[in-house]
């Protein structure tokens, strides 16, 4: 099949089942290695928002320009998850594939949502305390630190549909990006297929819970222990929480509904 498309990338005919094939490994895996795996995912996903919030600081650039190199640079947590291999809760939405043709079964999936939901923000939160401890929003006299408020406060205080339809279109970008990493043979082509994807949602001011997990608790200690003094009623574990549930449920019904049950329906439906 990958003649066809004129390169050494897999079909996404190939992906599919590539990908179904995956799904039940995924569900298969030993309790203490998916905990760990997603705790990586979740520090994983952080450091993209690290990445991301460093250059949203510098007030130099303009708005399209710190979206999209900021975007570029969140990349690169999803690159870790790739290619170091993590357990991300999003990309994890494509379990749909597998599930949808009997292979894996509801109590699977959900078990696997939730324990690499829990690790993630674990991974998240704990890379959240250690940035906060190294002093890194300290740099660039502090900008670091007043950013990482400043995009809480729109987080904490979004509207509860607003926050569902930008994870919906949030996890239709992560799950592509993931599907089209899987059509890659070689580091290159799986990094390149992350980069455009990713870029686009955070660019799109698009809502990722995992990304929020990281971002909102370590306002919330810049805010509270930090020299910032910026006192924001919405930052709370409340305010993190109004925006976490919608987007969770946002981001599973883009990555389950509009990725993986749309190419399963398309490749995998009359597969016996």
């Amino acid at each position: 099949m990958s003649e066809i498309f004129g390169s050494d990338a897999f079909s996404p005919k190939e992906i599919a089942k590539r990908i179904n094939n995956i799904g039940v490994a995924k569900v298969q895996l030993p309790l203490l290695s998916l905990l760990m795996l997603g705790i990586l995912a979740g520090a994983f996903i952080g450091l993209g928002g690290l990445y991301f919030v460093l250059i949203k600081s510098d007030a130099t650039l303009g708005f399209a320009t710190s979206q999209v190199l900021g975007g570029v640079a969140f990349s690169l947590g999803l690159i870790l998850v790739i290619v170091a291999g993590a357990e991300l809760f999003t990309g994890n939405n494509l379990l749909v594939m597998a599930w949808a043709e009997g292979k894996i079964s509801t109590v699977d999936i959900l078990k696997n949502w939730v324990v690499v939901c829990l690790a993630n923000f674990i991974g998240a939160v704990g890379l959240a305390v250690l940035v906060f401890l190294s002093g890194h929003n300290e740099m660039n006299n502090g900008a670091i630190a007043e950013q990482y408020i400043k995009i809480a406060i729109i987080k904490s205080s979004m509207p509860f549909w607003s926050a569902f339809f930008k994870g919906v279109l949030c996890n239709v970008l992560v799950c592509l990006a993931v599907w089209m990493a899987f059509a890659g043979r070689s580091l290159i082509d799986k990094v390149v297929a992350i980069v455009f994807p990713i870029s686009a949602f955070v660019a799109a001011g698009f809502e990722h819970c995992i990304a929020n997990m990281y971002i909102i608790p370590l306002a919330m200690l810049e805010q509270n222990f930090g020299s910032t003094n910026l006192a924001v009623a919405t930052i709370t574990w409340t305010g993190f929480f109004s925006n976490l549930v919608p987007v969770i449920m946002g981001n599973i019904i883009g990555g389950s509904l509009f990725v993986a049950l749309v190419y399963h329906i398309i490749y995998r439906r009359n597969v016996d």
